[in-house]
């Protein structure tokens, strides 16, 4: 890469916004048991306004699976989820849930958050205490302060906590439910990347079954091994592997399909040298004099959202957004660059 690049990598680096100090957050929630046979859907149908999201679909999920869903947007992934959660009714076909099921469902709404409710109150809806996995018991002030909420804000009305908070809170207390199946609907949204490193230690430890939709490529490949891919016409394939690796397999697919075909042979007499090109054409000199421009404008761009990236180092989500915009106006500005080193050859 250019020494540019390098160079904007660094600077980037070095003025990230160091995030909380998670490396010693260890939350082992205990939890029941889990049969082996925990989610079945037998030949499911359903068509949600006139659009198919399932056809003729079987599947099995077992304790400790981990499945990740993706797939086009609009294809019907949260719907499969509240297929799973028994939300949405199938057209036809069954779902049958284990009877040591107990489901934890992420959603991407805060559903159940009476805003003038203080945090720890809303917290002990759910219990007191939770039960570790070596039989210890964890108090709610405990946990609120192992999910990053200093004591000072425990006392606090929701309604003054950030979005991010609240999705955080929100999560702590369906991971107090001690589930042991978690469905979880884009969760790399509104979390932070403090709660998403916890989030990432529990569900390291979690011995139970976890089905994730995001469109995270990081996320993915931290929290699932088998993939459902969804084509929005209501077919499902079932992918085994990182997310990373499923998507590496169909950009090949994709560059081989597209390759040009080979072209016929030609003999040497054929092949005819081109003419010595000694200078720019009319239109080529018009595209000179403005491409340094063009190649000032790309560089403003790219530091407007370096800058960004800066500033809003805690949103997940939006940095995702922001680092594949960074990543097309990079490969422009190479581009761009290529053809300024080409026209300044031929310019007078």
């Amino acid at each position: 890469k250019q020494q540019a690049r390098i160079n904007r990598f660094n600077d980037l680096k070095g003025n990230l916004t160091t995030g909380p100090d998670t490396s010693e957050v260890d939350i082992q929630m205990g939890q029941s048991r889990l049969g082996k046979k925990v989610l079945e859907l037998k030949d499911a149908n359903l068509t949600l306004d006139a659009h198919p999201i399932l056809k003729d679909f079987s599947l099995l999920v077992q304790a400790n699976d981990r499945i990740g869903i993706t797939g086009v947007n609009g294809a019907g992934k949260s719907s499969l989820l509240n297929v799973l959660a028994e939300r949405i009714p199938l057209d036809s076909g069954e779902l049958i849930v284990g009877e040591t099921v107990n489901l934890g469902y992420y959603t991407q709404q805060n559903e159940d958050l009476d805003l003038d409710k203080r945090v720890i109150a809303y917290l002990q809806e759910a219990g007191e205490e939770v039960v570790g996995k070596n039989g210890d018991r964890i108090s709610v002030t405990q946990l609120l302060e192992q999910f990053l909420f200093d004591r000072s804000t425990h006392g606090t009305l929701i309604k003054k906590l950030s979005g991010g908070e609240k999705r955080r809170l929100y999560l702590l207390k369906l991971l107090m439910q001690q589930p042991n199946v978690l469905l979880l609907d884009e969760p790399t949204n509104d979390l932070d990347i403090g709660t998403l490193t916890i989030l990432e230690n529990y569900l390291e430890n979690f011995n139970g079954t976890v089905i994730t939709v995001s469109h995270d490529r990081y996320f993915l490949d931290q929290v699932a091994d088998k993939l459902l891919v969804l084509d929005g016409h209501g077919n499902i394939t079932t992918e085994v592997g990182l997310f990373s690796d499923y998507l590496a397999k169909q950009k090949t697919a994709t560059t081989k399909a597209t390759a040009p075909k080979p072209t016929p042979e030609v003999t040497v007499e054929a092949v005819k040298e081109p003419a010595a090109k000694h200078k720019l054409t009319y239109n080529e000199q018009k595209e000179y004099a403005h491409i340094e421009t063009d190649l000032e404008k790309l560089d403003e761009q790219i530091e407007t959202i370096k800058t960004e990236m800066n500033q809003n180092g805690a949103d997940y989500g939006k940095l995702a957004e922001w680092q594949a915009e960074l990543d097309r106006l990079n490969q422009e500005l190479d581009e761009k660059m290529a053809r300024w080193d080409y026209l300044s050859e031929y310019a007078d």
